[in-house]
């Protein structure tokens, strides 16, 4: 509690809470925003929703797929709103960028190249390599990777191909993925700890290709065409990104606007599913 008033002092928030139980009880409180590590999401979401909350959580939403569809089934019977805080789903380039594709311009999607490699300090005990607190590549940066594929893929993956190599700790290092759907669009995804990587995403279409540098918090993007001529796409601003989860969270709440982010989430949970069955990849307390 000491701890947590002094944070409020220093930013003029009217309450402070000394446990979690004391602010979900409070009936005051509307929205949680949830950015424990995700080994904690689950339980936190549910007390949550059970408590008539609103949740924004961060990414990994949950740990597994069937801890997702718990929450999402709490979520509707409490008729309440619950999302996860996926930047790309809400940066305005993205939605900028999902306007050209469905003007037809760039054709049919054929191809999707994505990479984010980290070179995370080679410490068995912090929480990147902790295999207690679901530690690894692909729930912390491979769920941008793969969220960043999902938004453009036009149906979810039916084959999924991958290899991966284990950190000392029993956590997925670094990985390799290849998507396909029946719609025959390939994607393929590239992830690390130890080998900084750039976070590039690639979407390739019959008459042009988009180029997205930095993509989790986007606001600019590169079409170049198959005669070389290129075109600047910009929306929005990197610094603004937690802003816009925030004002879609708020819209959403009070204006029930219709979207498939969740929908969405739930793909990209059912791909790290696969991947991690196919790797023999389990946490304890899972």
């Amino acid at each position: 509690m000491q701890k947590a008033k002094a944070f409020a002092d220093q930013y003029n928030i009217p309450k402070a809470y000394g446990n979690y139980d004391s602010l979900l009880f409070d009936p005051e409180i509307d929205v949680v925003y949830i950015a424990t590590p995700h080994s904690h999401h689950a339980d936190l979401i549910l007390k949550s929703l059970r408590n008539g909350k609103h949740v924004l959580c961060e990414k990994a939403i949950t740990m597994n797929g069937k801890q997702l569809e718990e929450a999402v089934y709490l979520a509707k019977e409490k008729n309440v709103i619950l999302a996860e805080a996926m930047t790309i789903y809400h940066m305005p380039l993205y939605h900028k960028l999902k306007d050209i594709i469905s003007s037809g311009q760039l054709g049919k999607l054929k191809m999707l190249q994505v990479s984010f490699g980290s070179l995370k300090e080679a410490d068995p005990s912090n929480r990147f390599f902790n295999k207690e607190i679901a530690g690894g590549a692909l729930l912390d940066i491979g769920v941008y990777a793969l969220s960043f594929a999902r938004f453009f893929l036009n149906q979810q993956p039916s084959e999924i191909l991958t290899t991966m190599n284990l950190y000392e700790t029993g956590v997925d290092e670094q990985s390799g993925i290849l998507l396909k759907n029946e719609k025959n669009e390939i994607a393929t995804v590239s992830l690390s700890f130890r080998a900084k990587m750039p976070k590039v995403g690639m979407a390739a279409f019959e008459k042009g290709y988009i180029t997205v540098t930095d993509y989790p918090r986007a606001d600019k993007a590169l079409i170049t065409y198959p005669d070389g001529a290129t075109e600047t796409v910009e929306a929005g601003d990197s610094a603004k990104a937690l802003h816009y989860e925030i004002a879609h969270m708020t819209d959403k709440i009070l204006n029930g606007t219709k979207d498939d982010y969740l929908a969405l989430t739930q793909d990209v949970m059912a791909i790290m599913d696969d991947l991690r069955q196919q790797w023999g990849l389990q946490y304890d307390f899972e």
